[in-house]
């Protein structure tokens, strides 16, 4: 059985997912199997339960989620350091666009301390050696009691991205720092994800 986390792709220039150049050719090209075209409902429950929190969503991609939060009042930052994909934000976000920057989240400072850190697509398109700096910043940006909250794509992947995580090492990653206050299925991922994402929570220790 083929694995649905390589789907066939184009012949790109670029094979280095550290750059951003990357992920500017499969944003211009069209070839973006991780985008699900729309906001997942776990988010929106979990967004519904905590409405007016400051969110920052790093590797925002098309940034659905930033639009579905400006529109609910929440304040958001969403960034890529693709300029392909902060245009295609754009573009969704209309009005709202300026809330979407283009930025190397490992240096960006967000303009409020936020509450929510949202995890979705970024973490597994992060070379495994990235991983620790992931964890470093997270713990960085968030204050004792907020959150990191998303889906998580676990179990080892042979290559990426998408970059799998096995769940001790996802476990031993964030511990340190956060605990885990929320773990519950997901059962409407798309293909390039079914059957391996977790919606977890994790809160940041004082």
């Amino acid at each position: 059985m083929s694995d649905p986390t390589q789907l066939s792709a184009p012949d790109f220039a670029s094979r280095d997912p550290n750059s951003p150049e990357f992920w500017d050719e499969r944003f211009e090209r069209h070839h973006t199997p991780w985008d699900q075209g729309g906001v997942p409902s776990a988010f929106q429950s979990f967004a519904a339960r905590h409405s007016g929190a400051a969110v920052l969503i790093p590797g925002c991609g098309s940034a659905y989620e930033a639009l579905w939060l400006a529109e609910h009042g929440n304040p958001v930052r969403a960034i890529d350091f693709s300029h392909a994909a902060v245009a295609a934000a754009h573009e969704q976000l209309g009005k709202h666009a300026h809330l979407v920057e283009q930025a190397d989240f490992f240096v960006y400072e967000p303009p409020f301390s936020p509450a929510w850190i949202y995890e979705r697509a970024f973490l597994c398109a992060l070379p495994p050696s990235r991983r620790a700096d992931y964890a470093q910043r997270v713990a960085e940006l968030l204050p004792a009691g907020a959150l990191l909250a998303g889906f998580f794509f676990i179990g080892s992947t042979p290559k990426g991205p998408p970059f799998g995580i096995e769940r001790d090492e996802l476990d031993a990653l964030l511990t340190p720092n956060f605990e885990l206050i929320e773990d519950e299925a997901v059962n409407d991922s798309i293909p390039v994800f079914a059957g391996r994402e977790r919606w977890l929570t994790w809160r940041r220790l004082a």
